[in-house]
């Protein structure tokens, strides 16, 4: 792999990472909620799956969805139906107005642990991954070298650049705790956040191969 196709390679997952999805949009509402340490878990849930669904697709079990379209469908489904859950349980979630003077708490404490298998849900949700790593990664590695050290520095890559944009949408969703004080404010952001879940579930579930 030349120094060419690694630039050119990080210059489109900046890019990909950028674009907004259930895995930014979840680290930060995670982070609006329970603070950058909820973000943390959630950002390391979400790389602990992604990290392992771009490794089995190098090991070739990725093209394995594309033999049987059955198995993706009933994965994308199933992705679409848990996104769909977030979304009713964000909508639905309970409100409380804040006295202006009481410490900054947005949502009674939830275990790290919930807020990591969360992230790493909602990141494997999309069976699509998958597909686009067998799809995206060869195209950077040159088969005339080993591949797995190639793969290895497109892994870590990939993982920096990914990680770097969920810091910044964590410390945006930070930045919005700062209004989440009136039960108001609350009900409409649940209610956004909500509603992009259900709108993610929805153009899952459309999907068509």
């Amino acid at each position: 792999m030349s120094l060419h196709t690694w630039w050119l390679f990080i210059l489109m997952t900046f890019v990909v990472s950028a674009t907004p999805g259930p895995n930014m949009l979840l680290v930060l509402s995670n982070s609006a909620r329970f603070g950058l340490r909820g973000a943390m878990a959630t950002m390391a849930g979400c790389m602990t799956s992604l990290l392992s669904m771009m490794s089995i697709s190098a090991a070739g079990l990725g093209a394995l969805l594309q033999m049987f379209p059955a198995v993706f469908d009933a994965l994308r489904l199933a992705g679409a139906g848990y996104l769909a859950y977030l979304g009713i349980k964000s909508w639905r979630s309970p409100v409380y107005d804040q006295p202006v003077d009481a410490p900054k708490v947005v949502e009674p404490a939830v275990q790290p642990g919930a807020l990591f298998r969360q992230g790493m849900m909602v990141a494997a949700s999309n069976p699509k991954a998958i597909l686009f790593a067998v799809a995206f990664l060869p195209q950077f590695i040159n088969p005339q070298n080993p591949q797995l050290p190639q793969f290895a520095i497109l892994l870590s890559t990939f993982a920096v650049i990914e990680m770097s944009w969920y810091f910044v949408y964590a410390v945006s969703g930070k930045s919005l705790a700062a209004y989440l004080e009136r039960a108001s404010v609350v009900r409409v952001f649940n209610r956004v956040t909500g509603g992009a879940f259900i709108g993610f579930a929805a153009l899952m579930a459309a999907v068509r191969d």
